[in-house]
């Protein structure tokens, strides 16, 4: 029922269905990148370099001559990789300290808070930014890198989460039936907290994609000639006068993209917050 009563809320809202439905066009792009790309995303044209868009080259060319609408396709797979891959080691292990901590009190809760604020004393850029540095730059570390930086902002979520659930009644009724405390943690608080877990995580989404972005951007990303989005934005900006269509259009999926998932959220959170739905 509850279920039930979420979807149509959700689908009453029309903002948040206009980010589902642009979010699915990017997965599809994504999926099916061999297919509906025109072209070889890496393959190289240099007598037909910097092109204006043109029926067979719908959104033009770069310096080396590559399909920059082909590149935009593939670019869509590394932007959806990073960013949900990220989300989901930030919040495995987020949420797991989070839940730990706000149980457990005392001296564990102490530590864990402590290394969450000194994570958290850096901006997430610059603490992706040095984790790269320490372990090179690729695909993987960026994507390690932009989730470990994830990390403490889902650990604070979830333990400000179970601290106010911790004292209700249905876990002091837990605790008087002599459940263990992983049992509580796990089968009675983690529940009640997973809708705004999953929220969260759909805004995080759009955070890692311009974290990719920048990291493809200052070379500390995917390598060429992988095409990434960010990469495609600091290949064109020599070429902003001339062809600006080199990172115009890149510039535009990232814009639309991180506003998608955002909007995508909210609708979540309208959807699936009891507390604003009782404020209605």
């Amino acid at each position: 029922m509850r279920r039930s009563v979420a979807y149509k809320a959700f689908f009453k809202n029309k903002a948040g269905l206009f980010g589902a439905v642009i979010v699915a066009f990017i997965v599809i792009f994504a999926v099916f990148a061999p297919w509906l790309a025109p072209h070889d995303p890496t393959r190289q044209d240099v007598p037909n370099r910097l092109a204006q868009p043109s029926i067979d080259h719908p959104l033009g060319t770069d310096q080396y001559g590559r399909d920059v609408f082909s590149r935009l396709i593939y670019g869509a797979r590394i932007s959806l990789v990073v960013g949900i891959l990220a989300v989901l080691i930030g919040l495995v292990i987020g949420v797991f300290l989070g839940l730990v901590a706000g149980y457990s009190g005392g001296l564990v809760d102490l530590l864990i808070c402590k290394i969450i604020d000194i994570l958290m004393s850096f901006p997430m850029l610059l603490l992706a930014m040095a984790i790269v540095a320490i372990l090179g730059t690729s695909l993987v570390n960026s994507i390690l890198a932009v989730g470990i930086s994830s990390i403490p902002r889902f650990a604070r979520l979830a333990r400000g989460q179970v601290l106010a659930l911790k004292n209700t009644e249905f876990i002091e009724a837990g605790r008087a039936l002599g459940l263990s405390p992983g049992r509580i943690v796990f089968f009675h608080l983690f529940p009640n907290i997973l809708s705004s877990i999953v929220i969260m995580g759909t805004l995080y989404i759009a955070t890692a994609i311009i974290m990719e972005s920048n990291l493809s951007f200052l070379g500390l990303g995917a390598q060429a000639p992988t095409a990434t989005w960010g990469g495609m934005i600091s290949d064109g900006r020599a070429f902003l006068r001339s062809s600006p269509w080199v990172s115009t259009f890149p510039g535009i999926a990232i814009a639309l993209s991180v506003l998608a998932f955002n909007m995508l959220g909210d609708g979540l959170r309208d959807a699936l917050d009891p507390k604003l739905k009782m404020e209605r």
